[in-house]
Formats: structure tokens, sequence, C-alpha cells
């Protein structure tokens, strides 16, 4: 075999680890989400009058624990990933065990260290909100489990096994969600309870659901340790890699995925902290209505477009060691195939997903949240679809950073990505009201995206004239889904019913309408073999489309 074809050769198979890695890890991610926006249906009706504080509380209190687990995990379940691949593309399977041993010893340290300072210091944290202690206190369990689990997730992901990452995900929310409704029903409609207490009992929820997922986790290790211990036999064995230097590697490693991976967070956490001062300034707003429009745009239309941001990130978490193992070998091109590749998916998942969603945004919105607020929520939930798209990108673009060691170019991009967004914020909202952090949010995440996605072209080259031509096919029929989806939806809206079951049958018939369109068209023009392989044949064939 000539060292083109070699080079081929290995392309495709990336490529097809990569596929086979996202429907793993896309599955999972789809899921986990869609379960936890569906809960909210319920836990909103049984909160009753207290919904939109309650939702602001969780929400509140859930940005301010996702960063503070984003440094518990100081990203060393992405190191691990990346690392792992790295020493398994040497056969140098034995060290990549003992950098796994010295991961978990770094995540149990940082989970206890983490989860103490915000138990002990969460009145620091409330922004004057009172409400937030208990909520605080009660996601700091959750953060002396939640380390552990990521790491060994980060284990198997190095290894390319996908499945046992996406299938403890889903059950750690499964229990999470149950947990959740059951506390929350007790509470606020069996005891008549205070309404804070039941949010907390939401929030300690996290912890359950991590037990859950670690749980999985440990049978799937017990299951495959002998297959870990054959590959450990028969390495090379030649690198000898003293315990310091696995310490340094790993936090090297995980250093920037914090500020990288804590990203979409740090953004949400800039809007919870400014909102409200911006807004006093622009008039007299009273803090219950402030906090029901934060709900409105931080926490409600957060929680559903998450559902397709987790594509993305899906999709993120995929490339992460592929791209290592490339960088690994040194091959410039396989990295320039692997990127282009990279963001010919993120188009075909996201570009349709978003656009549909945007498209049924008002009976969505009142499916979940029910016809309070319903034509401010519903616009607010459509402008944050369309922003979804560049909170996908940066996911993506921040991974491929990281798979190629360039973490520290990648952070002082997303700085100035967050700089663009403090000095548009105050204007933006002061003028806009709940739009204007979303608007400074788009506006900072697209100088972050531009810098990132210009220095990869710069340095490996990307292919734009492949990915426009596949984009101009994906845009095409992402648009007819939009089309379709809108059209049904406006007619459905002429009956004018704020009933959730009449705006459930709009979605869905929209949906199904839409989403058949979007697949019929890309199989019929053969883009989703261009993206996907050969192996939607087979799907093109049970469908009849020739």
């Amino acid at each position: 075999m000539s060292a083109r074809d070699n080079t081929e050769s290995q392309t495709t198979s990336a490529q097809d680890q990569m596929v086979a890695g996202s429907a793993w890890m896309t599955a999972g991610s789809i899921f986990s989400r869609i379960l936890g926006a569906v809960y909210i249906i319920p836990w909103n009706i049984w909160f009753g009058a207290f919904y939109l504080q309650g939702n602001a509380l969780y929400g509140k209190g859930y940005n301010i624990y996702s960063f503070f687990l984003i440094a518990a995990i100081a990203g060393v379940p992405s190191a691990i990933a990346k690392q792992v691949a790295h020493y398994n593309a040497l056969n140098e399977y034995g060290v990549s065990v003992r950098l796994y041993k010295r991961g978990l010893e770094i995540a149990i340290a940082t989970g206890i260290g983490i989860a103490a300072l915000m138990y002990f210091g969460a009145p620091l944290f409330t922004g004057g909100d009172e409400h937030l202690i208990p909520v605080l206190h009660s996601l700091s369990w959750a953060i002396l489990i939640i380390p552990t689990m990521s790491l060994t997730r980060g284990y198997f992901q190095g290894f390319q096994q996908m499945a046992p990452s996406a299938i403890s995900q889903f059950v750690e929310q499964l229990i999470r969600v149950i947990y959740m409704l059951m506390t929350a029903f007790v509470i606020m409609r069996v005891m008549k309870g205070n309404w804070v207490t039941a949010v907390s009992q939401s929030t300690f929820a996290a912890a359950v659901g991590a037990l859950g997922g670690l749980l999985i986790l440990g049978v799937y290790y017990l299951r495959r340790r002998s297959e870990f211990q054959d590959l450990v036999a028969n390495s090379n064995n030649e690198l000898v890699v003293p315990a310091s230097q696995l310490y340094r590697e790993i936090i090297a490693q995980a250093v920037p995925f914090v500020v990288l991976g804590a990203g979409i967070t740090i953004f949400q956490l800039i809007d919870q902290y400014t909102f409200a001062p911006i807004m006093h300034m622009a008039g007299n707003y009273s803090a219950e209505h402030l906090n029901d429009l934060f709900a409105l745009f931080g926490v409600n239309a957060n929680k559903l477009i998450m559902i397709t941001i987790s594509l993305a990130s899906a999709l993120a978490v995929t490339v992460v060691p592929l791209l290592s193992e490339a960088y690994t070998r040194g091959n410039k091109r396989e990295i320039s195939g692997q990127l282009t590749n990279a963001f010919l998916m993120f188009e075909f998942v996201m570009l349709p997903s978003a656009l549909g969603m945007a498209a049924v945004s008002r009976p969505l919105n009142i499916i979940f949240y029910g016809p309070t607020q319903e034509k401010l929520a519903s616009s607010i939930l459509a402008f944050s679809s369309y922003l979804s798209i560049l909170l996908g990108l940066y996911t993506v673009v921040a991974a491929l950073m990281q798979g190629i060691s360039q973490n520290k170019r990648a952070v002082r991009y997303f700085a100035v990505g967050t700089v663009v967004k403090f000095v548009v914020q105050w204007p933006l909202v002061y003028f806009l009201g709940a739009f204007g952090p979303l608007v400074a949010t788009g506006i900072g995440l697209f100088v972050t995206c531009y810098l990132i996605i210009h220095s990869l072209d710069v340095q490996f080259g990307i292919n734009y004239a492949q990915i426009a031509k596949r984009t101009n096919g994906i845009l095409m029929a992402a648009l007819g889904t939009f089309a379709l989806a809108r059209a049904i939806t406006l007619i459905g809206g002429l009956m004018g019913s704020e009933s959730r079951t009449i705006n459930f049958l709009i979605t869905i018939v929209a949906a199904l309408v839409g989403g058949y369109f979007y697949v019929y068209m890309v199989l019929k023009s053969r883009l989703a073999d261009d993206i996907l392989g050969s192996r939607v044949a087979g799907l093109r064939r049970r469908l009849h489309i020739h």
C-alpha cells in the first residue's frame, strides 16, 4: 500500500470512528437533554404561581454550580481522554492506566476542596439573594462525586469507547429527574411546603443522579478490566514516565480546559450578575419582575436550546482524542480532513435543529412553560434558537483547539471574546432589555469563533471550497425544514389555543413534516453520504428514496 493510500485509509478510519463515536455521544447527550427538559412540564405545574421564581432560583444556583463543577473537574476528563489517546497511539497502554490513576487522585482532591469552598462560602456568591444559600449547599454534594465519574468517562473516551459514557450519562439524568419530580410533588402538592425547599431538593438531585452514573461506569470497568489488562501486557513498555511528569501533563492539559469548558457558563454568570443592576439603571423595575425576565432568557430558553447544543457538545467530545492521535503522528493532511469533517458534521445536525426549534418556538414554549408572558417568552426562545448555532460552534472549535494542543491560544481568543461581551453588555441590556444579554453573548462568541477558525486555517488549511459546497445543500434543506415547520405552526396558531395538548400536537406535526423533509433532501441529494459515509445507503433503501 502506498503512503497516500495509507493516509487515505487512516482518514477514512478516523472519520468512521468520529461518526460512530458521535452517534453514541449524541444519543446519550440528546436523551439526557430531552429528559432534562421534559421534567419541566410537571415541575412547573406543581410549583404553580412560584414557577418563574423557582426557575430563576434554580438557574442562578446551577450557573454558579456549573462554574464550580468545571473548576473541580479542572478539565481533567478531557485532558485524560486526550493523553490516553496519545499514549495508546504509541502502544503504551501501561502509561495510560497510570495516567488514569494519577488523574483520579487529582479529581478526588479537587472535588473535596471545591465542594467545601462552595458549601462554606455560599453566602459570598448569592449576589444578595439569600434563597441561593440552601440551593448552593445542596449542589455542593454533587461536586464530591462528579469529578471521579467524569474522569472515568474520559478514560473510556481515550480508548474510543463512547458507549459507557453515553449510557452512564443517560442513567445519571434519569435518576436525577425521578428524584426531582418526586420531591417537588411531595413538597409542593402533598405537604404544601416552601418553594425554596423544593428547589433545594431539585438541585440535590444532581448528587443522587451522579451516584447512579458512577455505578454504571464501575460495572463497565469491571466487565472490560481483562481487556485493559491484555492491552497493558502487550504494550511496547518502552516509555518510563515518572509520576511527577504524569501530574504535570494532566495539569498542563487541564487548566486551559477549565476556561474553555466554562466559556458558556462564564457568559451566563456575566448575565446573572449584571442584568439586574443595568436594568435598575434603565427603569424602576421590581426584583420579582427582573427575576421573571431572567428566568425567561437565562433559564427557560437555555434549557431547550441546550438540547440542540448537546449535539455539538457530543461531537466535540469525540473529536478531541481523534485529533490528538493525528497530531501525535504529525499528519497535517489528516488533521485538515478531520477539521473539515468536524465542521460539516456540526452544520449537518445543528442548522436544521436550531432553525426547526425557532420555527416552533410558540407552541414549544407553551408546552413547557404555559401561556404566561407567552409572546415575549416565544420571541426570546426563537432568538435563543438562532443564537444556539454560535454556542454550539464555540463548543466545537474550542474542542478542536484542545485536540491539537493549542489550549493557551484558544484561551487568549476566548479572553478577547469575553472582553467584547463586557464592553457591549451595558448598552445592549440598557436598550434591548431581556434580549440584550443574548445579543452580547452572540457578538462575544462570534469574535472568539472567528479567531479560532482563522488560526486553524492558517496552520492546517481548512477546505472552505468543500465546506461551502456542502453547506449550501445543508442550508437549503434546513431552510425548507424551517419554512414547512413555520407554516404548520402558523396554521395551528390560528386556533389561538393555549392548551398544552393542542400545542403539543402542532409541534409534533411540524417536527415530523419538517424533519422528514430534511432527511429526504439530504438522502436524495447524497449529501448525507458525503458527510456521514456510505452507511446511510441502508437508510435510503428502507425509506424507498432513489
